[in-house]
């Protein structure tokens, strides 16, 4: 029997300072994802907070226990909208004091957390007079992380993590990849896409990319180009910068026919 089409959306944003702000943002774009009848719906990297404090995300990180004010908003969010919400990434409690656990949350329709991944991978860079370096902030997680879902088996990651094939090999054979992100705009520009659509070509599985994109108040600017990719690496909707919304439907017989037509995970020699 043939699974029906799923349909999956990812929301761009350009966050700013103020949490409550952006929060309200986040919830405008999810009900417009819902009416176009998502599914599934992901939200960017850092949406609840960008600011040039770098320390600010500590002050607002949240204990695991689902009482804080970003955890309440993608819980009740999800359940007000009836759609699986993917919360980007949000800032959570690490070991240490000065550090957060850099999380993605995901809450199923009836608003229920069915999975957290902490992103593993931290992004470091310098150019000039432009660096970044999130281990000062950030604690890293060590664990791959897939959940079941409407639309099939879903591989979570963040940002950074895009550059590291072997990472999405360790999740298995999954149907949707959900890759919230950040990134730079000089980054972004020379390799988000070739890596996004390789990442789905090799793992034979849609891509759903949600990216912070323009201009922020604190002067830093993201790449964008959220989209959806399908598993032979065609991009089936995009949006290059501002925020909004892309949706598109994962397709559970294109992949069959892709990994039917070419079976590459099964002529696998090495990990």
């Amino acid at each position: 029997m043939t699974k029906p089409l799923c349909r999956i959306a990812s929301v761009q944003m350009v966050s700013g300072p103020d949490v409550d702000a952006n929060l309200a943002e986040a919830g405008r774009l999810i009900a417009e994802a819902a009416a176009a009848g998502a599914q599934l719906v992901a939200l960017p990297e850092y949406f609840p907070l960008i600011t040039a404090d770098e320390t600010a995300k500590v002050r607002i990180r949240e204990q695991d226990d689902g009482s804080g004010p970003i955890q309440a908003f993608l819980r009740e969010t999800a359940r007000q909208h009836k759609v699986w919400l993917i919360g980007g990434s949000c800032p959570m409690e690490a070991s240490e004091p000065d550090k957060v656990k850099n999380s993605t949350l995901v809450y199923d329709d009836e608003g229920r957390r069915v999975a957290r991944y902490d992103k593993i991978h931290l992004f470091g860079f310098r150019k000039g007079e432009e660096y970044y370096d999130e281990s000062a902030t950030i604690e890293a997680g060590n664990e791959v992380v897939s959940f079941e879902a409407p639309c099939g088996r879903v591989g979570l990651s963040i940002c950074y993590d895009l550059r590291f094939p072997e990472f999405f090999r360790a999740m298995g054979t999954v149907d949707l990849i959900v890759l919230p992100a950040a990134f730079t705009y000089t980054t972004g520009k020379a390799h988000w896409e070739m890596l996004l659509r390789a990442r789905a070509v090799e793992n034979q599985c849609y891509v759903l990319a949600s990216a912070q994109g323009g201009k922020h108040p604190s002067g830093r600017r993201t790449w964008g180009d959220s989209m959806i990719i399908d598993p032979w690496g065609e991009v089936l909707a995009r949006l290059p910068e501002g925020p909004g919304v892309v949706v598109a439907d994962l397709d559970p017989a294109r992949i069959a026919e892709v990994r039917a037509s070419l079976p590459a995970l099964q002529h696998r020699k090495i990990g």
